[in-house]
């Protein structure tokens, strides 16, 4: 081919692609943005004759119209309304409305095209349904009842009988452009079906009702929208919508509320809402105010995957299920201040998207920290740490502790699952079997671990046969860790023993009141040891055992602070059962096998008939003892000033507290201790062990008191 016929081809290669851009769109382009045509009176009038079918109900056909309400067509308009009333109200089957695909210019007013009833008056009109009287009945008690409340308190007298505008059919606004829309005080029986409607200027659907579903997604509001003390019966749809200012303020939805995906440009006013089933406003966007103030919601309120630009209010707002706010952001500030929060209800922030140098949460000292909710450590550290950091620039010293105690309680979940869990990567096909999975999929994981190790629990699901139901049956009981040695086994043993003892004992070093009953049974426990070891020796051949009388003091009052004691765990431990088994496996074993040693071997040393506890008379005060042993020493001098304690006083039981108070507390009234000459060693084990205890637990109990008290806590981390 010449040169000349390669330019002909080229030409004619470019005349076909010009041929191919400038053809008419396909078919599905034309449905998707359909051609409108005017509408007119001829045209309306034939539209009026031959009605449409849509899910078994009669609708008027006002598809793909251009219908001009506008001042300067009022001739037109006025004759419009005409003719829709007269067909709508002139029908015994209720009738419905198709505006999709139109162009609505000027304002459509709903009221115009209802019916009008009276809420107030004696009976409904004869001409709805037996179901349609009944819907309205529902709205005609609930607004009688306010209006006796406000009479009784305003004193006023009978108002005239409220009329409301009944739209007894459904209303179809599918990509319908509206340039004013308003419906006020218009109780819809049908549903409404407008995904994709655009809302050009400002809407008023303020005291509106709706009976059946409402299906708004997708929808556009470009101006302000207003739907205050709206009743949604039956579900509202606005997922994906996208919203210039919005209000919902006193509204109320009754069944589910779908706001997923949508986007809210400016301010979200939902105050004094109530959501009786679950609000979705899950990967919504919020670049105004999100006010949610004093709404009440009864069922979950999803934000999961939400971002939250500015102000996140809920302040006074009632939970009384939990609010998921999984992987949300917040930019500014959210406001849970003087919410209420029901037995089953918590805030989960897993994976929140939080940063305290730039962003606040704020909330009632001490409530907002306990309704924080994580369910796992792992990948939650840096936001448990920011949540510190935002407490502590707060001053509220008990949600710091709160979100530690938090954080602490899921690190020895993690421990303990390390310890008692199957691992991955070293467990054997039989083991991995007994734990949930099949014998393909055991036998998957053996040979896959040999090429790579497991690094987390998700590394499963790349696996072919494990699903994410098989990842979810497992996941409690299973880890992905490298190979440990015994060292590191017995590390995590000790580290588990450790942390669990702290937390059960103290609340992480977060309640006073829970460490100083344990220290008061503590104290009351070992001062009837020491009572027993010390009066009830033997009773062959010479008995030498305490009076009755003595008994009942010495049981009444260590009793009395035992009480004092368990009263302050059950009211402050998280789980108090817990708590008195720690305590018990401290202070039972040793003691008890010291003291049956002691009984089973027998007594007959020398000064069998004086105490084993001598008291230092030269002076009585309360002292602070942190530097006396629990013995005296083995020296002429101090025995001089030390007398054996008095068996034959009725307020000798005191004198066993108070050894028990030194020996723990380091803090007594008299200094008494243990004599030098003719004691077992046994019960001079027994004493060292106490005052072992003690110093563990004064060091317990200050490092509580750091934590608690807000001025040495603020000196301590901001020093």
């Amino acid at each position: 081919m010449n040169f000349y016929g390669k330019f002909r081809l080229f030409l004619l290669c470019l005349t076909c692609i010009g041929l191919i851009l400038i053809s008419p769109q396909p078919a599905w382009g034309v449905i998707a943005q359909p051609e409108r045509i005017p509408l007119t009176l001829d045209l309306l009038q034939e539209r009026l004759k031959h009605l449409i079918q849509a899910e078994g109900a009669q609708m008027i056909d006002l598809r793909r119209v251009v219908i001009d309400l506008r001042p300067e067509n009022a001739a037109f308009r006025d004759q419009f309304y005409r003719a829709m009333q007269g067909q709508l109200q002139g029908s015994r089957v209720p009738l419905g409305i198709d505006f999709s695909y139109s162009l609505i210019q000027g304002e459509l007013r709903m009221r115009d095209l209802g019916l009008r009833s009276s809420l107030y008056g004696p009976a409904l009109s004869s001409f709805f349904s037996e179901a349609e009287q009944a819907q309205l009945r529902r709205d005609r008690l609930r607004l009688s009842q306010l209006s006796q409340l406000s009479r009784s308190l305003l004193i006023q007298a009978q108002p005239a009988p409220l009329q409301i505008t009944v739209f007894r059919g459904p209303l179809t606004v599918v990509q319908t452009h509206f340039d004013v829309f308003s419906s006020t005080n218009t109780f819809f029986l049908g549903r409404i079906e407008g995904q994709g409607v655009e809302f050009n200027q400002e809407v008023d659907w303020s005291e509106a009702r709706f009976s059946k579903p409402v299906n708004l997604a997708g929808a556009i509001f470009r101006r302000d929208a207003r739907f205050r003390n709206v009743i949604f019966f039956n579900r509202a749809r606005f997922n994906q919508a996208q919203f210039q200012h919005i209000t919902f303020q006193g509204s109320e939805f009754q069944l589910a509320a779908n706001f997923s995906q949508a986007n809210f440009q400016q301010m979200a006013n939902f105050s004094r809402t109530q959501w009786l089933s679950n609000a979705d406003f899950a990967q919504t966007h919020w670049q105004g105010q999100a006010l949610f103030n004093k709404s009440q919601f009864m069922q979950a309120c999803f934000l999961t995957e939400s971002t939250f630009e500015k102000l996140l209010s809920f302040r006074e707002a009632q939970f009384n299920q939990p609010v998921n706010l999984r992987s949300a952001s917040i930019g500014e500030q959210a406001d849970w201040g003087d919410a209420g929060f029901g037995r089953g209800a918590y805030l989960n922030v897993a994976s929140l998207q939080f940063n305290a140098e730039h962003a606040r949460i704020l909330g009632n000292p001490g409530q907002v920290g306990r309704v924080l909710s994580v369910p796992t450590l792992q990948g939650n550290e840096s936001l448990l740490r920011s949540l510190v950091r935002n407490f502590r620039l707060l001053e509220q010293i008990a949600d710091v502790n709160q979100v530690e105690y938090t954080r602490e309680k899921l690190r020895l979940r993690e421990i303990r699952q390390r310890l008692l869990a199957v691992n991955l990567n070293t467990a054997t096909v039989s083991a991995l079997q007994r734990v949930g999975f099949s014998e393909s999929q055991a036998a998957a994981i053996a040979q896959n671990r040999t090429q790579q190790p497991f690094r987390a629990l998700s590394d499963m699901l790349r696996l072919e046969g494990i699903n994410l139901s098989t990842y979810v049956k497992v996941k409690d009981r299973v880890v992905a860790a490298p190979p440990r040695s015994a060292t590191g086994w017995l590390g995590d043993s000790l580290q588990w023993l450790g942390l669990g003892l702290l937390l059960a004992l103290s609340r992480y070093g977060t309640n006073f009141w829970l460490i100083f009953g344990v220290g008061m049974v503590a104290i009351a426990y070992f001062a009837v040891l020491f009572w027993l070891v010390d009066r009830f020796r033997r009773r062959h051949p010479q008995p030498i055992v305490p009076t009755v009388e003595e008994t009942l003091w010495m049981v009444g009052g260590s009793g009395g602070l035992a009480i004092a004691g368990l009263s302050a765990i059950f009211r402050t431990a998280d789980a108090p059962w817990i708590t008195l088994t720690c305590l018990g496996l401290i202070t039972v074993p040793i003691p008890v096998i010291l003291l049956a040693i002691v009984y089973q071997r027998g007594r007959y040393h020398d000064l069998m008939d004086r105490s084993y506890f001598v008291e230092d008379g030269s002076m009585r005060q309360l002292r602070l003892l942190i530097g006396r042993l629990p013995n005296i020493p083995r020296y002429p001098l101090f025995r001089e000033r030390y007398a054996h304690i008095l068996w034959n006083r009725r307020w000798n039981w005191l004198n066993y507290l108070d050894f028990s108070l030194n020996n723990l507390l380091k803090l007594g009234f008299n200094d008494v201790r243990l004599r030098d000459q003719h004691v077992p060693g046994l019960i001079t084990t027994l004493a060292w062990y106490q005052w072992s205890l003690g110093i563990l637990y004064i060091a317990l109990l200050l490092w509580t008191l750091s934590r608690t008290i807000p001025g040495l806590n603020l000196l301590i981390y901001f020093k």
